[in-house]
């Protein structure tokens, strides 16, 4: 009987061209982009219907490559275990993220703010947006979901020193004559970012992996989501259409940051909304991750997502875009202004009071959600 069983659920197992579509598509759009219709990027505006079509297609597109990227990650945490697999999945979002930024950086006029602006609109997506969300989810369905206060004790310990080196020192210093940072400034927040974030890997990964897993004494009911998905097949596999997945992103991000460049300068736009665009790009697939975490009354999984993006986006994110201001000569700012410092500081003020006991409910995540729709309030304001 079972290895009839597991002959029925081998069969079951989807075609490797369905569930690689995604992979596919990109790379049929990534050629008709640059060998069939390389011309139309020349001059946007001339065709504005035209353009903004293509922006909603390559949106969509990088979108769908972007949900595959995370369905790969999520396998291999499934075949690793917890909590190695929510740092591949953060790593893996982490990786487009670093990718699109640098692909907009190097593509079109140069915005010295474009790394600083997609970093704190990744923060306010995540630690407001995506963990209102969270909280409301659990709190509605489960009053009371409990999480490991070790665990987000520790992601925020990290998060708050690198959120205000990072973020906010560059613009007090008297070094630069604006937001940037000096040289030295720069590489002590490489190295220091690199240190503390290969340290907080170190407590999350051997001596403190039980801070990480959702609370043993938790007397309600848990539903587990972490069912073998049916196109799962090996660690090698998974981690080879992982990268060649991305490959895609890159290459029609440097497309679309040519829509996006020209359409927010003729729209007279923000440019922190370019920012948000890419963070929305990047978390979608995350977002809704910990959606279905806290559905399941697995908080700590939606805690892990939501604070653990926000460590890596600032641990990682500041190194790469650091780094390459340094090779390619371009100006980088990481310093917020007066209203966004002040969003930071009530926004961490905030997650400490949240994530200060072992329980939430929906009174927190309405709290987080006011401060997200204030956020988007001022950016248009």
């Amino acid at each position: 009987m079972v290895p009839l069983q597991m002959s029925s659920q081998i069969d079951k197992k989807p075609n490797v061209l369905f569930t690689e579509a995604p992979l596919i598509g990109g790379i049929v759009a990534s050629g008709v982009v640059f060998f069939a219709i390389p011309g139309w990027f020349d001059d946007p505006m001339a065709t504005p219907t035209r353009s903004i079509i293509v922006f909603c297609v390559l949106f969509c597109l990088i979108l769908w490559s972007a949900f595959s990227v995370v369905r790969h990650a999520d396998c291999l945490a499934v075949l690793l275990g917890e909590p190695l697999g929510t740092i591949i999945l953060t790593l893996a979002v982490i990786g487009i993220e670093v990718t699109m930024i640098s692909t907009v950086m190097l593509t079109g006029d140069a915005n010295p703010a474009l790394g600083r602006d997609t970093m704190f609109s990744v923060l306010m997506l995540v630690l407001n947006g995506l963990i209102a969300m969270t909280l409301l989810i659990g709190g509605l369905k489960h009053r009371e979901p409990a999480f490991n206060f070790s665990g987000a004790n520790a992601y925020l310990s990290v998060i708050i020193p690198l959120a205000a080196l990072g973020l906010v020192l560059p613009q007090f210093t008297t070094s630069t004559s604006d937001a940037s940072a000096s040289t030295t400034l720069s590489i002590f927040l490489i190295l220091m970012c690199v240190l503390l974030y290969g340290l907080f890997l170190g407590v999350q990964t051997m001596r403190h992996r039980h801070f990480f897993t959702q609370p043993s004494d938790d007397t309600m009911d848990v539903v587990d989501t972490h069912h073998p998905p049916a196109s799962m097949r090996t660690v090698p596999w998974h981690a080879v259409l992982l990268i060649l997945t991305m490959v895609p992103v890159v290459l029609l991000s440097k497309k679309l940051a040519i829509l996006l460049d020209v359409g927010i300068e003729q729209l007279g736009a923000p440019t922190a909304l370019a920012g948000l665009v890419v963070a929305i790009l990047v978390l979608t697939p995350e977002a809704v991750a910990a959606a279905k975490a806290a559905a399941a009354n697995q908080l700590q999984r939606g805690v892990n997502i939501c604070l653990g993006s926000a460590l890596a986006t600032i641990g990682l994110t500041i190194p790469a875009v650091v780094m390459i201001g340094f090779a390619t000569g371009l100006p980088v700012q990481l310093g917020l202004n007066r209203v966004d410092s002040l969003f930071l500081f009530l926004t961490l003020l905030v997650c400490t009071v949240t994530f200060s006991g072992s329980r939430t409910n929906i009174l927190q995540g309405g709290v987080h959600a006011v401060i997200f729709l204030a956020w988007l309030v001022l950016m248009f304001d």
